[in-house]
């Protein structure tokens, strides 16, 4: 009888587990992170669970096990770290593993001590990834809202490949443009230009915690408007400002992108320096530099009115550009490719009696037909 009965009950788990082949039940404990705005933690996957609580994003919660319903629409069970314990189902695109997490916090690592190149600002929904490329949804840490702020630490450009000819669009909106620019450079150059270049730009960004859990990733840069100060957007000439950074403040606080649609439109007047880049029909290369000038804008208090501080000859400049004071001045350094070989190149800002600003080179700046 007692054969019999265990015949019965394996036969009764065999049918259980034949039934739940959906679910997938975690062999170790993970973790992850919230990463909607706001989500609810259900009782169960059914459409009529009742709502059990609210998490917010960048929640911790432990993962327990996950299942695939027949919509194809995949949920995890998970347990809050809050006061009870709180355990349910939650829809498994509002959370972020912990590994995936951990790349993003890698990469913020990475560029721990570049200071804040530029600001931007999301033009539409896009994947903020872990790397460059677009060819396929592996490397998507989460989807940033339009409007989105951020600090920009480097930008880079890849090669279009065949396998990337549709890739995904990242929710390009119609007017989008890959150079850093302004909204008439980009109109004027049309879609058909962009559509022939031969390579893409991609941002790496740093975010606040309000806007994502992951610290850092890669933004696709037709989706990227620079959110330049209203204090030198107008001295724009021939040339795009692709990074700025002010010498008449040293809190490093202040250089964080700007909260809300309006980043740019308020800035208090000051001294900046300034890379410029032309949009040359070679601009858009793999080897092209990051700048190509570097423009200083000083300030008259007295007189409340900027002025060409300096302005250099053409450069092949690549990131970063570090700000530092040494004593009562401030120092400002750039990297110039020449001849193969990166030279760092210091510049020296002093003031004269009326308060006004001067640059110095304090080493020879390379040709850029010295190369």
């Amino acid at each position: 009888m007692l054969v019999w009965q265990l015949v019965a009950y394996l036969g009764l788990l065999l049918s259980i587990v034949a039934l739940s082949g959906c679910t997938t039940f975690a062999r170790k404990e993970t973790t992850g992170v919230i990463i909607a705005r706001r989500a609810q933690v259900r009782s169960s996957t059914a459409v009529v669970a009742a709502d059990l609580t609210e998490i917010l994003r960048g929640d911790v919660v432990d993962i327990l096990e996950s299942t695939t319903m027949e919509n194809n629409e995949r949920w995890l069970r998970v347990r809050l770290r809050d006061t009870e314990n709180t355990e349910g189902w939650i829809e498994e695109r509002n959370v972020m593993p912990q590994e995936v997490l951990d790349r993003s916090r890698q990469l913020a690592e990475e560029d721990k001590d570049v200071p804040v190149q530029a600001t931007g600002q999301l033009r539409a929904n896009t994947n903020l990834r872990y790397s460059p490329e677009r060819n396929n949804s592996e490397n998507i840490l989460l989807k940033l809202d339009s409007g989105t702020n951020f600090d920009i630490v480097g930008w880079k450009r890849v090669s279009k490949t065949k396998s990337t000819e549709n890739p995904e669009s990242d929710d390009t909106s119609k007017d989008g443009a890959g150079q850093p620019e302004s909204a008439k450079g980009r109109r004027d150059r049309g879609n058909d230009k962009e559509t022939n270049e031969a390579t893409e730009l991609w941002y790496k960004v740093r975010l606040r915690p309000s806007e994502s859990p992951a610290p850092a990733g890669w933004v696709f840069g037709k989706q990227v408007e620079l959110t330049v100060p209203s204090d030198i957007i107008f001295y724009r000439t021939g040339r795009e400002f692709v990074a700025w950074q002010r010498l008449d403040e040293t809190d490093a606080a202040k250089q964080l992108a700007p909260k809300g649609k309006d980043a740019a439109v308020e800035t208090q007047p000051g001294s900046w320096v300034i890379l410029e880049k032309s949009s040359a029909e070679d601009s858009n290369k793999l080897n092209a530099p990051d700048f190509d000038r570097i423009f200083v804008l000083g300030y008259d208090k007295s007189r409340q009115e900027h002025y060409t501080a300096y302005r250099s000859p053409d450069v092949s400049g690549q990131l970063p550009m570090r700000v530092a004071i040494d004593g009562n001045n401030k120092m400002f350094s750039i990297r110039v490719e020449s001849d193969g070989r990166s030279n760092n190149i210091r510049f020296k800002v002093t003031r004269d009696p009326r308060g006004l600003i001067k640059v110095e080179a304090q080493d020879e700046i390379p040709k850029v037909n010295d190369r």
